[in-house]
C-alpha cells in the first residue's frame, strides 16, 4: 500500500490515528483476531508507522511486492527496493478475511498498531531470494531467514497506529523522522551526512568519517541499525555502547548518535538503496556508502555475494530520483610507514604497504588475551568489547548432542555435567530430551512441528543459560539441519554453540533399545518415529563427530574434554 503524495521537504506523515480513534480501536479491540509479531515485524511496523517507510502506508499488497521485485518502484513510481510484507502461517491465512481487522501486538500484549486485511497470497520465496539478493543459496545469511524462518502467505492491508513502539534502553538516542528533524533545526544543521552502521567503529572508520565529513563540509549522523543485523553480530546494548565511546573523538558539537529501529536484510546493492531512502525520511541530505555496504560478512569461510563497490554504482543508478546525495567513500587501511590511515586508492597508487584487521580478527584476539595494536581502536572501545568477548576459557558454551534414539547421547551428557561441575569454572546445566519433554514441553506430541518447537525451546533455554556465562548440555535427537542452524544462530549471539553429533550406526541404536521403540516403530505402532519412518538429517560439519560403538563413555567424553582444551574453553 502506497500514499500517491510526492517527496516532502519536511517530515513524512505518520500513520499513527487522533487519540479518539486509538481510544476507540483499544475498546473494540478484545473482538478482534491477534497477531503477536516477531522482532523483525515490529521494527517494520515502526518504521511504517513513524514515516520512516515513507511512502508506505502498509503492509505491500502483491502489485506493490511485485513492482519491488521486478522494477525497484512502487506502482506509483517511486523508488523503493525492498518488499516490506507481513508473513504468517498458512493456518493464520486461512483464518483472516478480507476487510478483517486485526490487532497486531508484542510479545507483550501491547497493540502498537491494527491491520485492516486487504490481500492475502502466498509468495514465491525463491523467486523473492533472487530479485531482493541476487542468489538463492541459503549460505546467503538473508536467503536462509527468507527460506527458513519467514512464513509463505502474506497479509496486505492499510495501518492504522495507535502508539509507537517504546523503548526503554538509551532513551534520549530514539528519534521518529519529526524529532530528528527538530533536533537538526535547533543544532542549525541545515544539511546533515548520516553514517550507517552495524558494527562498532574504530579508529579506521573514524578517519573515513573525519575524510567524508571535511570533504563535503557537512556534520555527521551516526545511524546504528539496532534492530535485527547479521547473525553473531554484537548485540545493540555493546555497540551503542562503543559508539558512545567513540563520540569523544569526533568533532564536537558536529556529530550525533541517533538509534534506528531497523531490521537489516543484508542485501547488499538494494539494501544500500533502501538505506539511503530511509535516511532522507529522516531528514538527512546526504549518506555516505562504503564499499561493502550492507553485504554478509566476508571472509576465507564464507563466500563473497557481492563485488566491493556493488552498492555504490547500484544507488548512484537512483540519484536523481531519490532525493538525497550519495557520498561514495573507500575502503581505508592503516600505513605504518605514513602512521597514519589513507583511502585504499592513494595506498595502491603510491605502493605503500598497509595493514586492516577485521572484526572477526579483533574478536578472535580479544578472546586469545592477544595485544591489540595502539593502530586498531581506542581504549575505551576495547575496554568495552573485552566485557563482551571475554577470553573462552570464560565464554558461557552450549554442547549440543544431537544422534538417534539409543546412540549414547543421554550417558555422555550426564557424564559430562559430572566432570565440567567437578571443574567449579562455570555452572552447568543439563537439558536433556526426556527431561525436557517432562518438564518444558509435557504438553507436546512427536509430530514434526512439535518435534521441532521442543527443540527451538531447549535452544531458547539454552542461550539463556550462555549468555550469562554458564554451561548448557543439551542431549535431544534434533533431527533437522533447519532446526539445529536455527538454534546455533541463537546461541552464537551470546557466547560458543558445540555441536556433537553422536553418529553411533542404527543397527546398534536398535540393538541397544531397552523400552522396545525401534521394534514398535518398525510394526507402524509409532509413527514418524526417528530412523524408521522419519528421517534424521545428519549434521554436515559438527564440531565432533562421536560414534559410542568404537569407544566407550569415558573415551568419548575424553575426546569432548580434549577438544574443549584445545580450543581453548577448558584451562
Amino acid at each position: 500500500m502506497i500514499s500517491h503524495e510526492t517527496t516532502p521537504c519536511t517530515a513524512p506523515r505518520t500513520l499513527l490515528v487522533n487519540a479518539e480513534r486509538a481510544e476507540e480501536l483499544r475498546r473494540t479491540s478484545l473482538a478482534f483476531m491477534s497477531l503477536t509479531l516477531t522482532k523483525r515485524q515490529l521494527c517494520d511496523l515502526e518504521l511504517l508507522l513513524n514515516g520512516g517507510f515513507y511512502p508506505l502506508t502498509g503492509f505491500m499488497d502483491r502489485a506493490t511486492y511485485t513492482a519491488v521485485l521486478t522494477r525497484c518502484q512502487l506502482p506509483t513510481g517511486h523508488v523503493w527496493p525492498m518488499p516490506i510484507v507481513l508473513d504468517v502461517t498458512a493456518d493464520i491465512s486461512e483464518k483472516l478475511r478480507i476487510g478483517q481487522q486485526v490487532a497486531l501486538r508484542d510479545t507483550e500484549g501491547f497493540m502498537p498498531a491494527v491491520l485492516t486485511v486487504t490481500e492475502l497470497w502466498q509468495a514465491d520465496k525463491t523467486n523473492e531470494a533472487e530479485a531482493i539478493f541476487g542468489t538463492t543459496s541459503e549460505q546467503h545469511p538473508g536467503v536462509s531467514y527468507l527460506q527458513q524462518q519467514t512464513h509463505s502467505y502474506y497479509v496486505a492491508g492499510t495501518l492504522e497506529g495507535i502508539q509507537l513502539p517504546t523503548h526503554y534502553e538509551f532513551e534520549q538516542l530514539w528519534h521518529t523522522p519529526a524529532e530528528l528533524r527538530v533536533l537538526f533545526n535547533k543544532k542549525g544543521w541545515r544539511q546533515v551526512l548520516a553514517v550507517h552502521s552495524s558494527s562498532p567503529l574504530h579508529q579506521t572508520q573514524r578517519h573515513m568519517l573525519i575524510d567524508a565529513a571535511q570533504r563535503e563540509q557537512l556534520p555527521l549522523l551516526i545511524r546504528p541499525a539496532v534492530g535485527e543485523t547479521s547473525p553473531g553480530d554484537l548485540s545493540h546494548i555493546a555497540r551503542v555502547q562503543c559508539y558512545q565511546a567513540l563520540l569523544p573523538h569526533l568533532p564536537a558539537n558536529l556529530t550525533q548518535l541517533a538509534l534506528l529501529p531497523l531490521a537489516m536484510r543484508m542485501a547488499g546493492p538494494r539494501e544500500a538503496l533502501w538505506h539511503t531512502i530511509i535516511q532522507r525520511n529522516y531528514g538527512c541530505s546526504h549518506f555516505l556508502i562504503g564499499p561493502d555496504h550492507a553485504s554478509p560478512p566476508f571472509n576465507h569461510h564464507q563466500m563473497r555475494f557481492y563485488e566491493p563497490n556493488a552498492a555504490q554504482t547500484f544507488v548512484q543508478q537512483y540519484a536523481d530520483e531519490i532525493g538525497i546525495h550519495i557520498v561514495a567513500m573507500p575502503e581505508y587501511c592503516y600505513v605504518p610507514a605514513r602512521a597514519t590511515f589513507l583511502p585504499l586508492p592513494e595506498i595502491e597508487r603510491e605502493g605503500f604497504d598497509s595493514v586492516t584487521m577485521s572484526e572477526a580478527e579483533l574478536k578472535q584476539r580479544l578472546q586469545q588475551e592477544l595485544t591489540i595494536p595502539d593502530w586498531v581502536s581506542y581504549p575505551d572501545i576495547l575496554n568495552r568489547l573485552r566485557k563482551v568477548y571475554p577470553p573462552r576459557s570464560r565464554q558461557g558454551m552450549t554442547l549440543f548432542f544431537t544422534g538417534l534414539s539409543g546412540s549414547g547421547k543421554s550417558t555422555l551428557a550426564n557424564i559430562l555435567v559430572a566432570k565440567l561441575t567437578e571443574m567449579g569454572d562455570r555452572p552447568v546445566s543439563l537439558l536433556d530430551g526426556d527431561i525436557v519433554r517432562q518438564n518444558l514441553s509435557s504438553e507436546l506430541g512427536f509430530s514434526k512441528a512439535h518435534r521441532d518447537l521442543n527443540i527451538r525451546r531447549i535452544g531458547f533455554v539454552a542461550s539463556e543459560i550462555t549468555k550469562n556465562g554458564g554451561v548448557a548440555i543439551c542431549a535431544p535427537i534434533a533431527p533437522y539441519q533447519t532446526t539445529r542452524l536455527a538454534v546455533r544462530e541463537l546461541i552464537e549471539q551470546h557466547g560458543v554453540f558445540i555441536e556433537i553429533h553422536v553418529s553411533t550406526p542404527l543397527e546398534v541404536c536398535e540393538q541397544r533399545d531397552r523400552k522396545g521403540l525401534y521394534a514398535k516403530a518398525r510394526q507402524g505402532l509409532i509413527p514418524e518415529f526417528t530412523g524408521i519412518s522419519d528421517p534424521y538429517e545428519v549434521p554436515v560439519q559438527p564440531e565432533l563427530r562421536i560414534d559410542t560403538s568404537q569407544l566407550s563413555p569415558s573415551e568419548a567424553v575424553q575426546e569432548i574434554l580434549l577438544h574443549l582444551f584445545k580450543t581453548g574453553l577448558l584451562r
